[in-house]
């Protein structure tokens, strides 16, 4: 059994919104386990739905930039936030994401392709991690292209122009005119940094995260005392509405709260007299999935949960 401590307490609660106690009972319940504890409170109507991607620390910036129909996205980690407002730190973030848009993607070959001034993009991290004095990871990046349309880029939290905590890149193909396409992006864009979904379509969501949601809702049907074919009847409908509100064309429009995704954008190629496609998106997190290691605990955290600091 993992040894249950102020700093697991407080993990817990930052990542379910549970309250401190029931964080402390989750984790004693389930041995410790991290995982097991934030379904446990879910089980119990403890904790929302988990999104530790969005409640996980780390810093750094996100950056984005677009040219033509042609959109890439990189994370680059620092250790703390004052690294980001370095001018040294946004200006390889800004030259990085550039070199995306031509290298692509891999972070590999990112590091590997040549960087303005001299040298490879991780011969400029290698100087920066030296002359600031953190250290720093160029993490990930991602690359959208469409044929005719748009690439629309939106920072939500923004530091600096192009850059900041969240950034969300919106593809669409389509014949119709950047007057209707620029605002439509942004609005969608604007939507997927609040709505944080899962995947584009429902069919593309992580089996993995659909069977851990359904043995949820099974858990709770359970607890309903209802016979077997009426549960069976509640989990799958848990599930189908799991799918629905995870994948981006089903979501409900954060603007109405009552039009989904795929009928907006169907709504605005009709305006338009042009089919409009949502064909991809991205959106990077500062942080998202990286697990920061906590220096500092509110005292009163170890006193309430009548556990070790």
């Amino acid at each position: 059994m993992a040894e249950i401590t102020a700093a697991t307490v407080k993990e817990l609660r930052d990542r379910s919104g549970a309250g401190m106690m029931d964080c402390k009972k989750a984790l004693a319940e389930t041995a410790g386990d991290m995982e097991a504890a934030v379904d446990w409170l879910r089980s119990k109507g403890l904790a929302a739905a988990a999104k530790k991607s969005s409640r996980t620390a780390a810093e750094g910036l996100v950056g984005v930039t677009v040219a033509g129909t042609k959109g890439a996205a990189v994370e680059v980690n620092s250790e703390t936030d004052f690294v980001a407002k370095n001018d040294q730190f946004q200006a390889f973030v800004r030259n990085v994401a550039g070199i995306a848009l031509e290298t692509g993607e891999d972070i590999e070959a990112l590091k590997a392709a040549s960087y303005p001034g001299g040298g490879t993009v991780a011969d400029a991290l290698t100087a920066n991690v030296a002359t600031i004095g953190e250290n720093q990871t160029l993490r990930r990046a991602k690359v959208l292209t469409v044929e005719q349309g748009a690439v629309v880029p939106y920072v939500h939290n923004q530091a600096v122009p192009g850059m900041g905590k969240i950034g969300v890149l919106v593809a669409l193909e389509s014949d119709a005119g950047v007057d209707v396409l620029e605002p439509l992006g942004k609005q969608l864009a604007m939507h997927i940094a609040a709505a944080f979904p899962q995947a584009l379509h429902a069919d593309q969501l992580d089996q993995d995260m659909i069977e851990r949601e359904r043995g949820i809702a099974r858990e709770k049907a359970v607890e309903s005392g209802k016979p077997e074919n009426i549960i069976e009847k509640m989990v799958e409908g848990a599930v189908q509405k799991f799918k629905k509100e995870a994948a981006l064309l089903s979501q409900l429009f954060v603007m109405d709260n009552k039009t989904p995704i795929e009928e907006v954008v169907a709504q605005a190629g009709k305006a338009a007299g042009a089919k409009i496609v949502l064909k991809d998106y991205v959106r990077f997190q500062l942080g998202e999935g990286i697990e920061k290691e906590e220096s500092d605990f509110a005292a009163e955290v170890a006193a309430a949960a009548g556990v070790k600091a």
